[in-house]
């Protein structure tokens, strides 16, 4: 898939709220410090001009915003979860406005999970992880940063997460925004998805 268009079409602060624009979605989650602005930057080719704002403070964005790619489908920036810093009633906030925008029948089509491949997935991955199996939402996983790792070590950490996780290899794509490592092979991803739906 090539990106040609990007635009910023709305933010919700309401999970119950119309959408922005009536197109299939794919969200975008993970933990605060994951590196997903980056991510999302890096694969819509907005590396200058950001669309996605990289926080210096990690747990900032409360809210879910929307962005249309190519006029073929939404792509969700959801709230980045467990950082430790955030009062815990805003942690209750966040909790409720990705549940309630997962759960709704005109939600995701799909959820791109975040995970930095230094370390192990926290109990709130591992709970979005769960909760998309409950609602049967296709899932790939991303393991960011991943030129920290040697390419031996790397391949090692993908079979530990196939094992501890128990999900298919072909979930997991190892990701990097520094070298563009795997932007290729998941925007090949997300057009074989979104081809699927229009199947």
């Amino acid at each position: 898939m090539k990106i040609r268009t990007v635009e910023y079409v709305g933010t919700l602060v309401d999970p119950t709220a119309p959408l922005p624009a009536k197109l299939p979605q794919v969200a975008f989650a993970g933990r605060s410090n994951v590196g997903k602005s980056s991510l999302i930057n890096t694969i819509l080719g907005r590396t200058r001009s950001k669309v996605a704002r990289v926080s210096a403070t990690p747990g900032k964005t409360q809210a879910l915003n929307f962005y249309r790619v190519n006029d073929a489908f939404l792509l969700v920036d959801l709230p980045g979860f467990g950082y430790a810093r955030v009062p815990m009633e805003v942690k209750g906030g966040w909790k409720a406005l990705i549940e309630g925008y997962m759960g709704r029948p005109d939600g995701p089509a799909a959820v791109v999970h975040l995970l930095d491949v230094r370390r192990d997935p926290g109990p709130e991955d591992i709970q979005m992880l769960e909760y998309l199996v409950k609602l049967g939402i296709p899932a790939l996983l991303i393991l960011t940063k991943v030129d920290k790792f040697s390419k031996s070590r790397k391949i090692q950490r993908v079979e530990e997460l196939v094992t501890n996780l128990g999900i298919d290899r072909e979930q997991i794509i190892p990701f990097s925004s520094k070298t563009g490592e795997g932007k290729e092979l998941l925007l090949a991803a997300l057009g074989d998805l979104l081809d699927g739906l229009h199947a």
